[in-house]
């Protein structure tokens, strides 16, 4: 399999940023419970600018993350995994289910709640998390497998990202979005006119995730947006798209994600935190990335390849994709963004951020501990 320079980069950067993101989760929860609790607590809750330092984190920082992400995206589609219909089949059904069934069970626990909001929240794989899960188990891994995993999580972003532009939209100023919108489209005008210059792209695009802050649609899809009018032209070292793509991983990965980690960990934990897990909604999460995402990814991919939509590449097997598909529970930084927008409740913040993390820690250690005996069985 040709895999590009970018995508074994990009592979590289999320392993590592994987084991970062622990790291300051760990750090974060420790902070948010020690003597420290109410300084630091209060550190992120400084304001800046009529808003805190966790608001500026998560709708500015993190639609760098997104634009990052747009940008893998566009890769896939033109020259990666998803390029050809026929390769692309089998990541998008995975994908598919591995939204559709843990949305559904969420749903059947949650149905006429005020918490039904949250159905996105199991929806949601985070890549780096992933990734750097699957790296621990080394060069037993197929190289198909790593690929099918990415592009799974990458279209699954994409599905969060119009969920979050869908359903996570409570009102709109239409003249702040059509100004934002008629930004975008004068980018894209650009590309046409083959401007390669990189300046007015983002110049342009600070000036449409102001406005788009200001309609009512989240920021961050200012980023998805931008990545898809920045020139891609033969996607090589030279290419604006690729220059931008290369120039962000280390960014993203060791510094905004991070700090995101950060801001959206700083989760008191009581004595009693426990019972807080018994609701519908806390359930409903651990049900739809425990069991809803590797269900899902598992079924889909099996009924697409029976009916002959698409194949395994000849180095996967069943066993393995059963594995990776318990990676796909790992949500975190997604299920954690979407949580952020689907409540306004602290205390159902707080008990899904735990719910995540537990729900996400559980499903991370069941996938590398069955692909750990299962590739060991194969190699021997």
């Amino acid at each position: 399999m040709k895999v590009t320079k970018l995508f074994k980069h990009f592979f590289e950067s999320e392993k590592a940023g994987g084991f970062t993101l622990i790291i300051c989760t760990i750090v974060s929860l420790f902070l948010a419970n020690s003597f420290l609790s109410e300084s630091y607590l209060h550190f992120w809750h400084t304001q800046f600018s009529e808003h805190s330092l966790e608001h500026w984190v998560n709708d500015g920082l993190m639609t760098i993350f997104f634009l990052l992400i747009g940008l893998e995206l566009e890769r896939e589609l033109y020259k990666g995994e998803l390029s050809t219909v026929r390769n692309a089949l089998l990541p998008l059904s995975a994908a598919i289910g591995g939204m559709l069934v843990p949305a559904g069970l969420y749903m059947f626990l949650n149905y006429g709640e005020d918490t039904q909001s949250g159905f996105g929240i199991p929806m949601a794989t985070d890549i780096a998390f992933a990734l750097g899960i699957l790296s621990l188990l080394g060069n037993r891994v197929p190289l198909s497998l790593k690929v099918f995993l990415t592009a799974l999580a990458v279209i699954d972003d994409l599905g969060a990202i119009l969920i979050i532009a869908i359903f996570y939209t409570k009102s709109l100023i239409w003249t702040n979005l059509i100004i934002s919108l008629s930004i975008f489209a004068l980018l894209c005008v650009f590309n046409r006119i083959k401007v390669r210059n990189l300046i007015p792209y983002l110049i342009g695009g600070v000036f449409m995730w102001y406005f788009m802050l200001n309609s009512g649609v989240h920021a961050t899809i200012t980023g998805v947006l931008l990545a898809f009018a920045i020139p891609f032209g033969n996607g090589n070292k030279k290419s604006t798209s690729y220059i931008l793509q290369h120039s962000l991983h280390y960014p993203v990965a060791f510094i905004i994600l991070p700090l995101f980690a950060l801001a959206n960990t700083a989760i008191v934990i009581n004595t009693d935190w426990h019972q807080a897990l018994t609701h519908h909604y806390t359930l409903g999460i651990a049900l739809g990335l425990i069991v809803g995402k590797p269900v899902g990814i598992f079924l889909f991919t099996y009924l697409s390849t029976k009916f002959k939509i698409c194949s395994l590449p000849e180095d996967l097997n069943w066993k393995s994709i059963f594995g990776v598909s318990f990676m796909g529970g790992i949500g975190f930084t997604m299920s954690i963004f979407i949580t952020l927008l689907a409540f306004s409740d602290v205390e159902h913040i707080d008990n899904s951020k735990i719910m995540i993390l537990v729900s996400s820690l559980v499903a991370g250690l069941i996938g590398f501990l069955y692909l750990k005996f299962v590739l060991k069985k194969e190699n021997n």
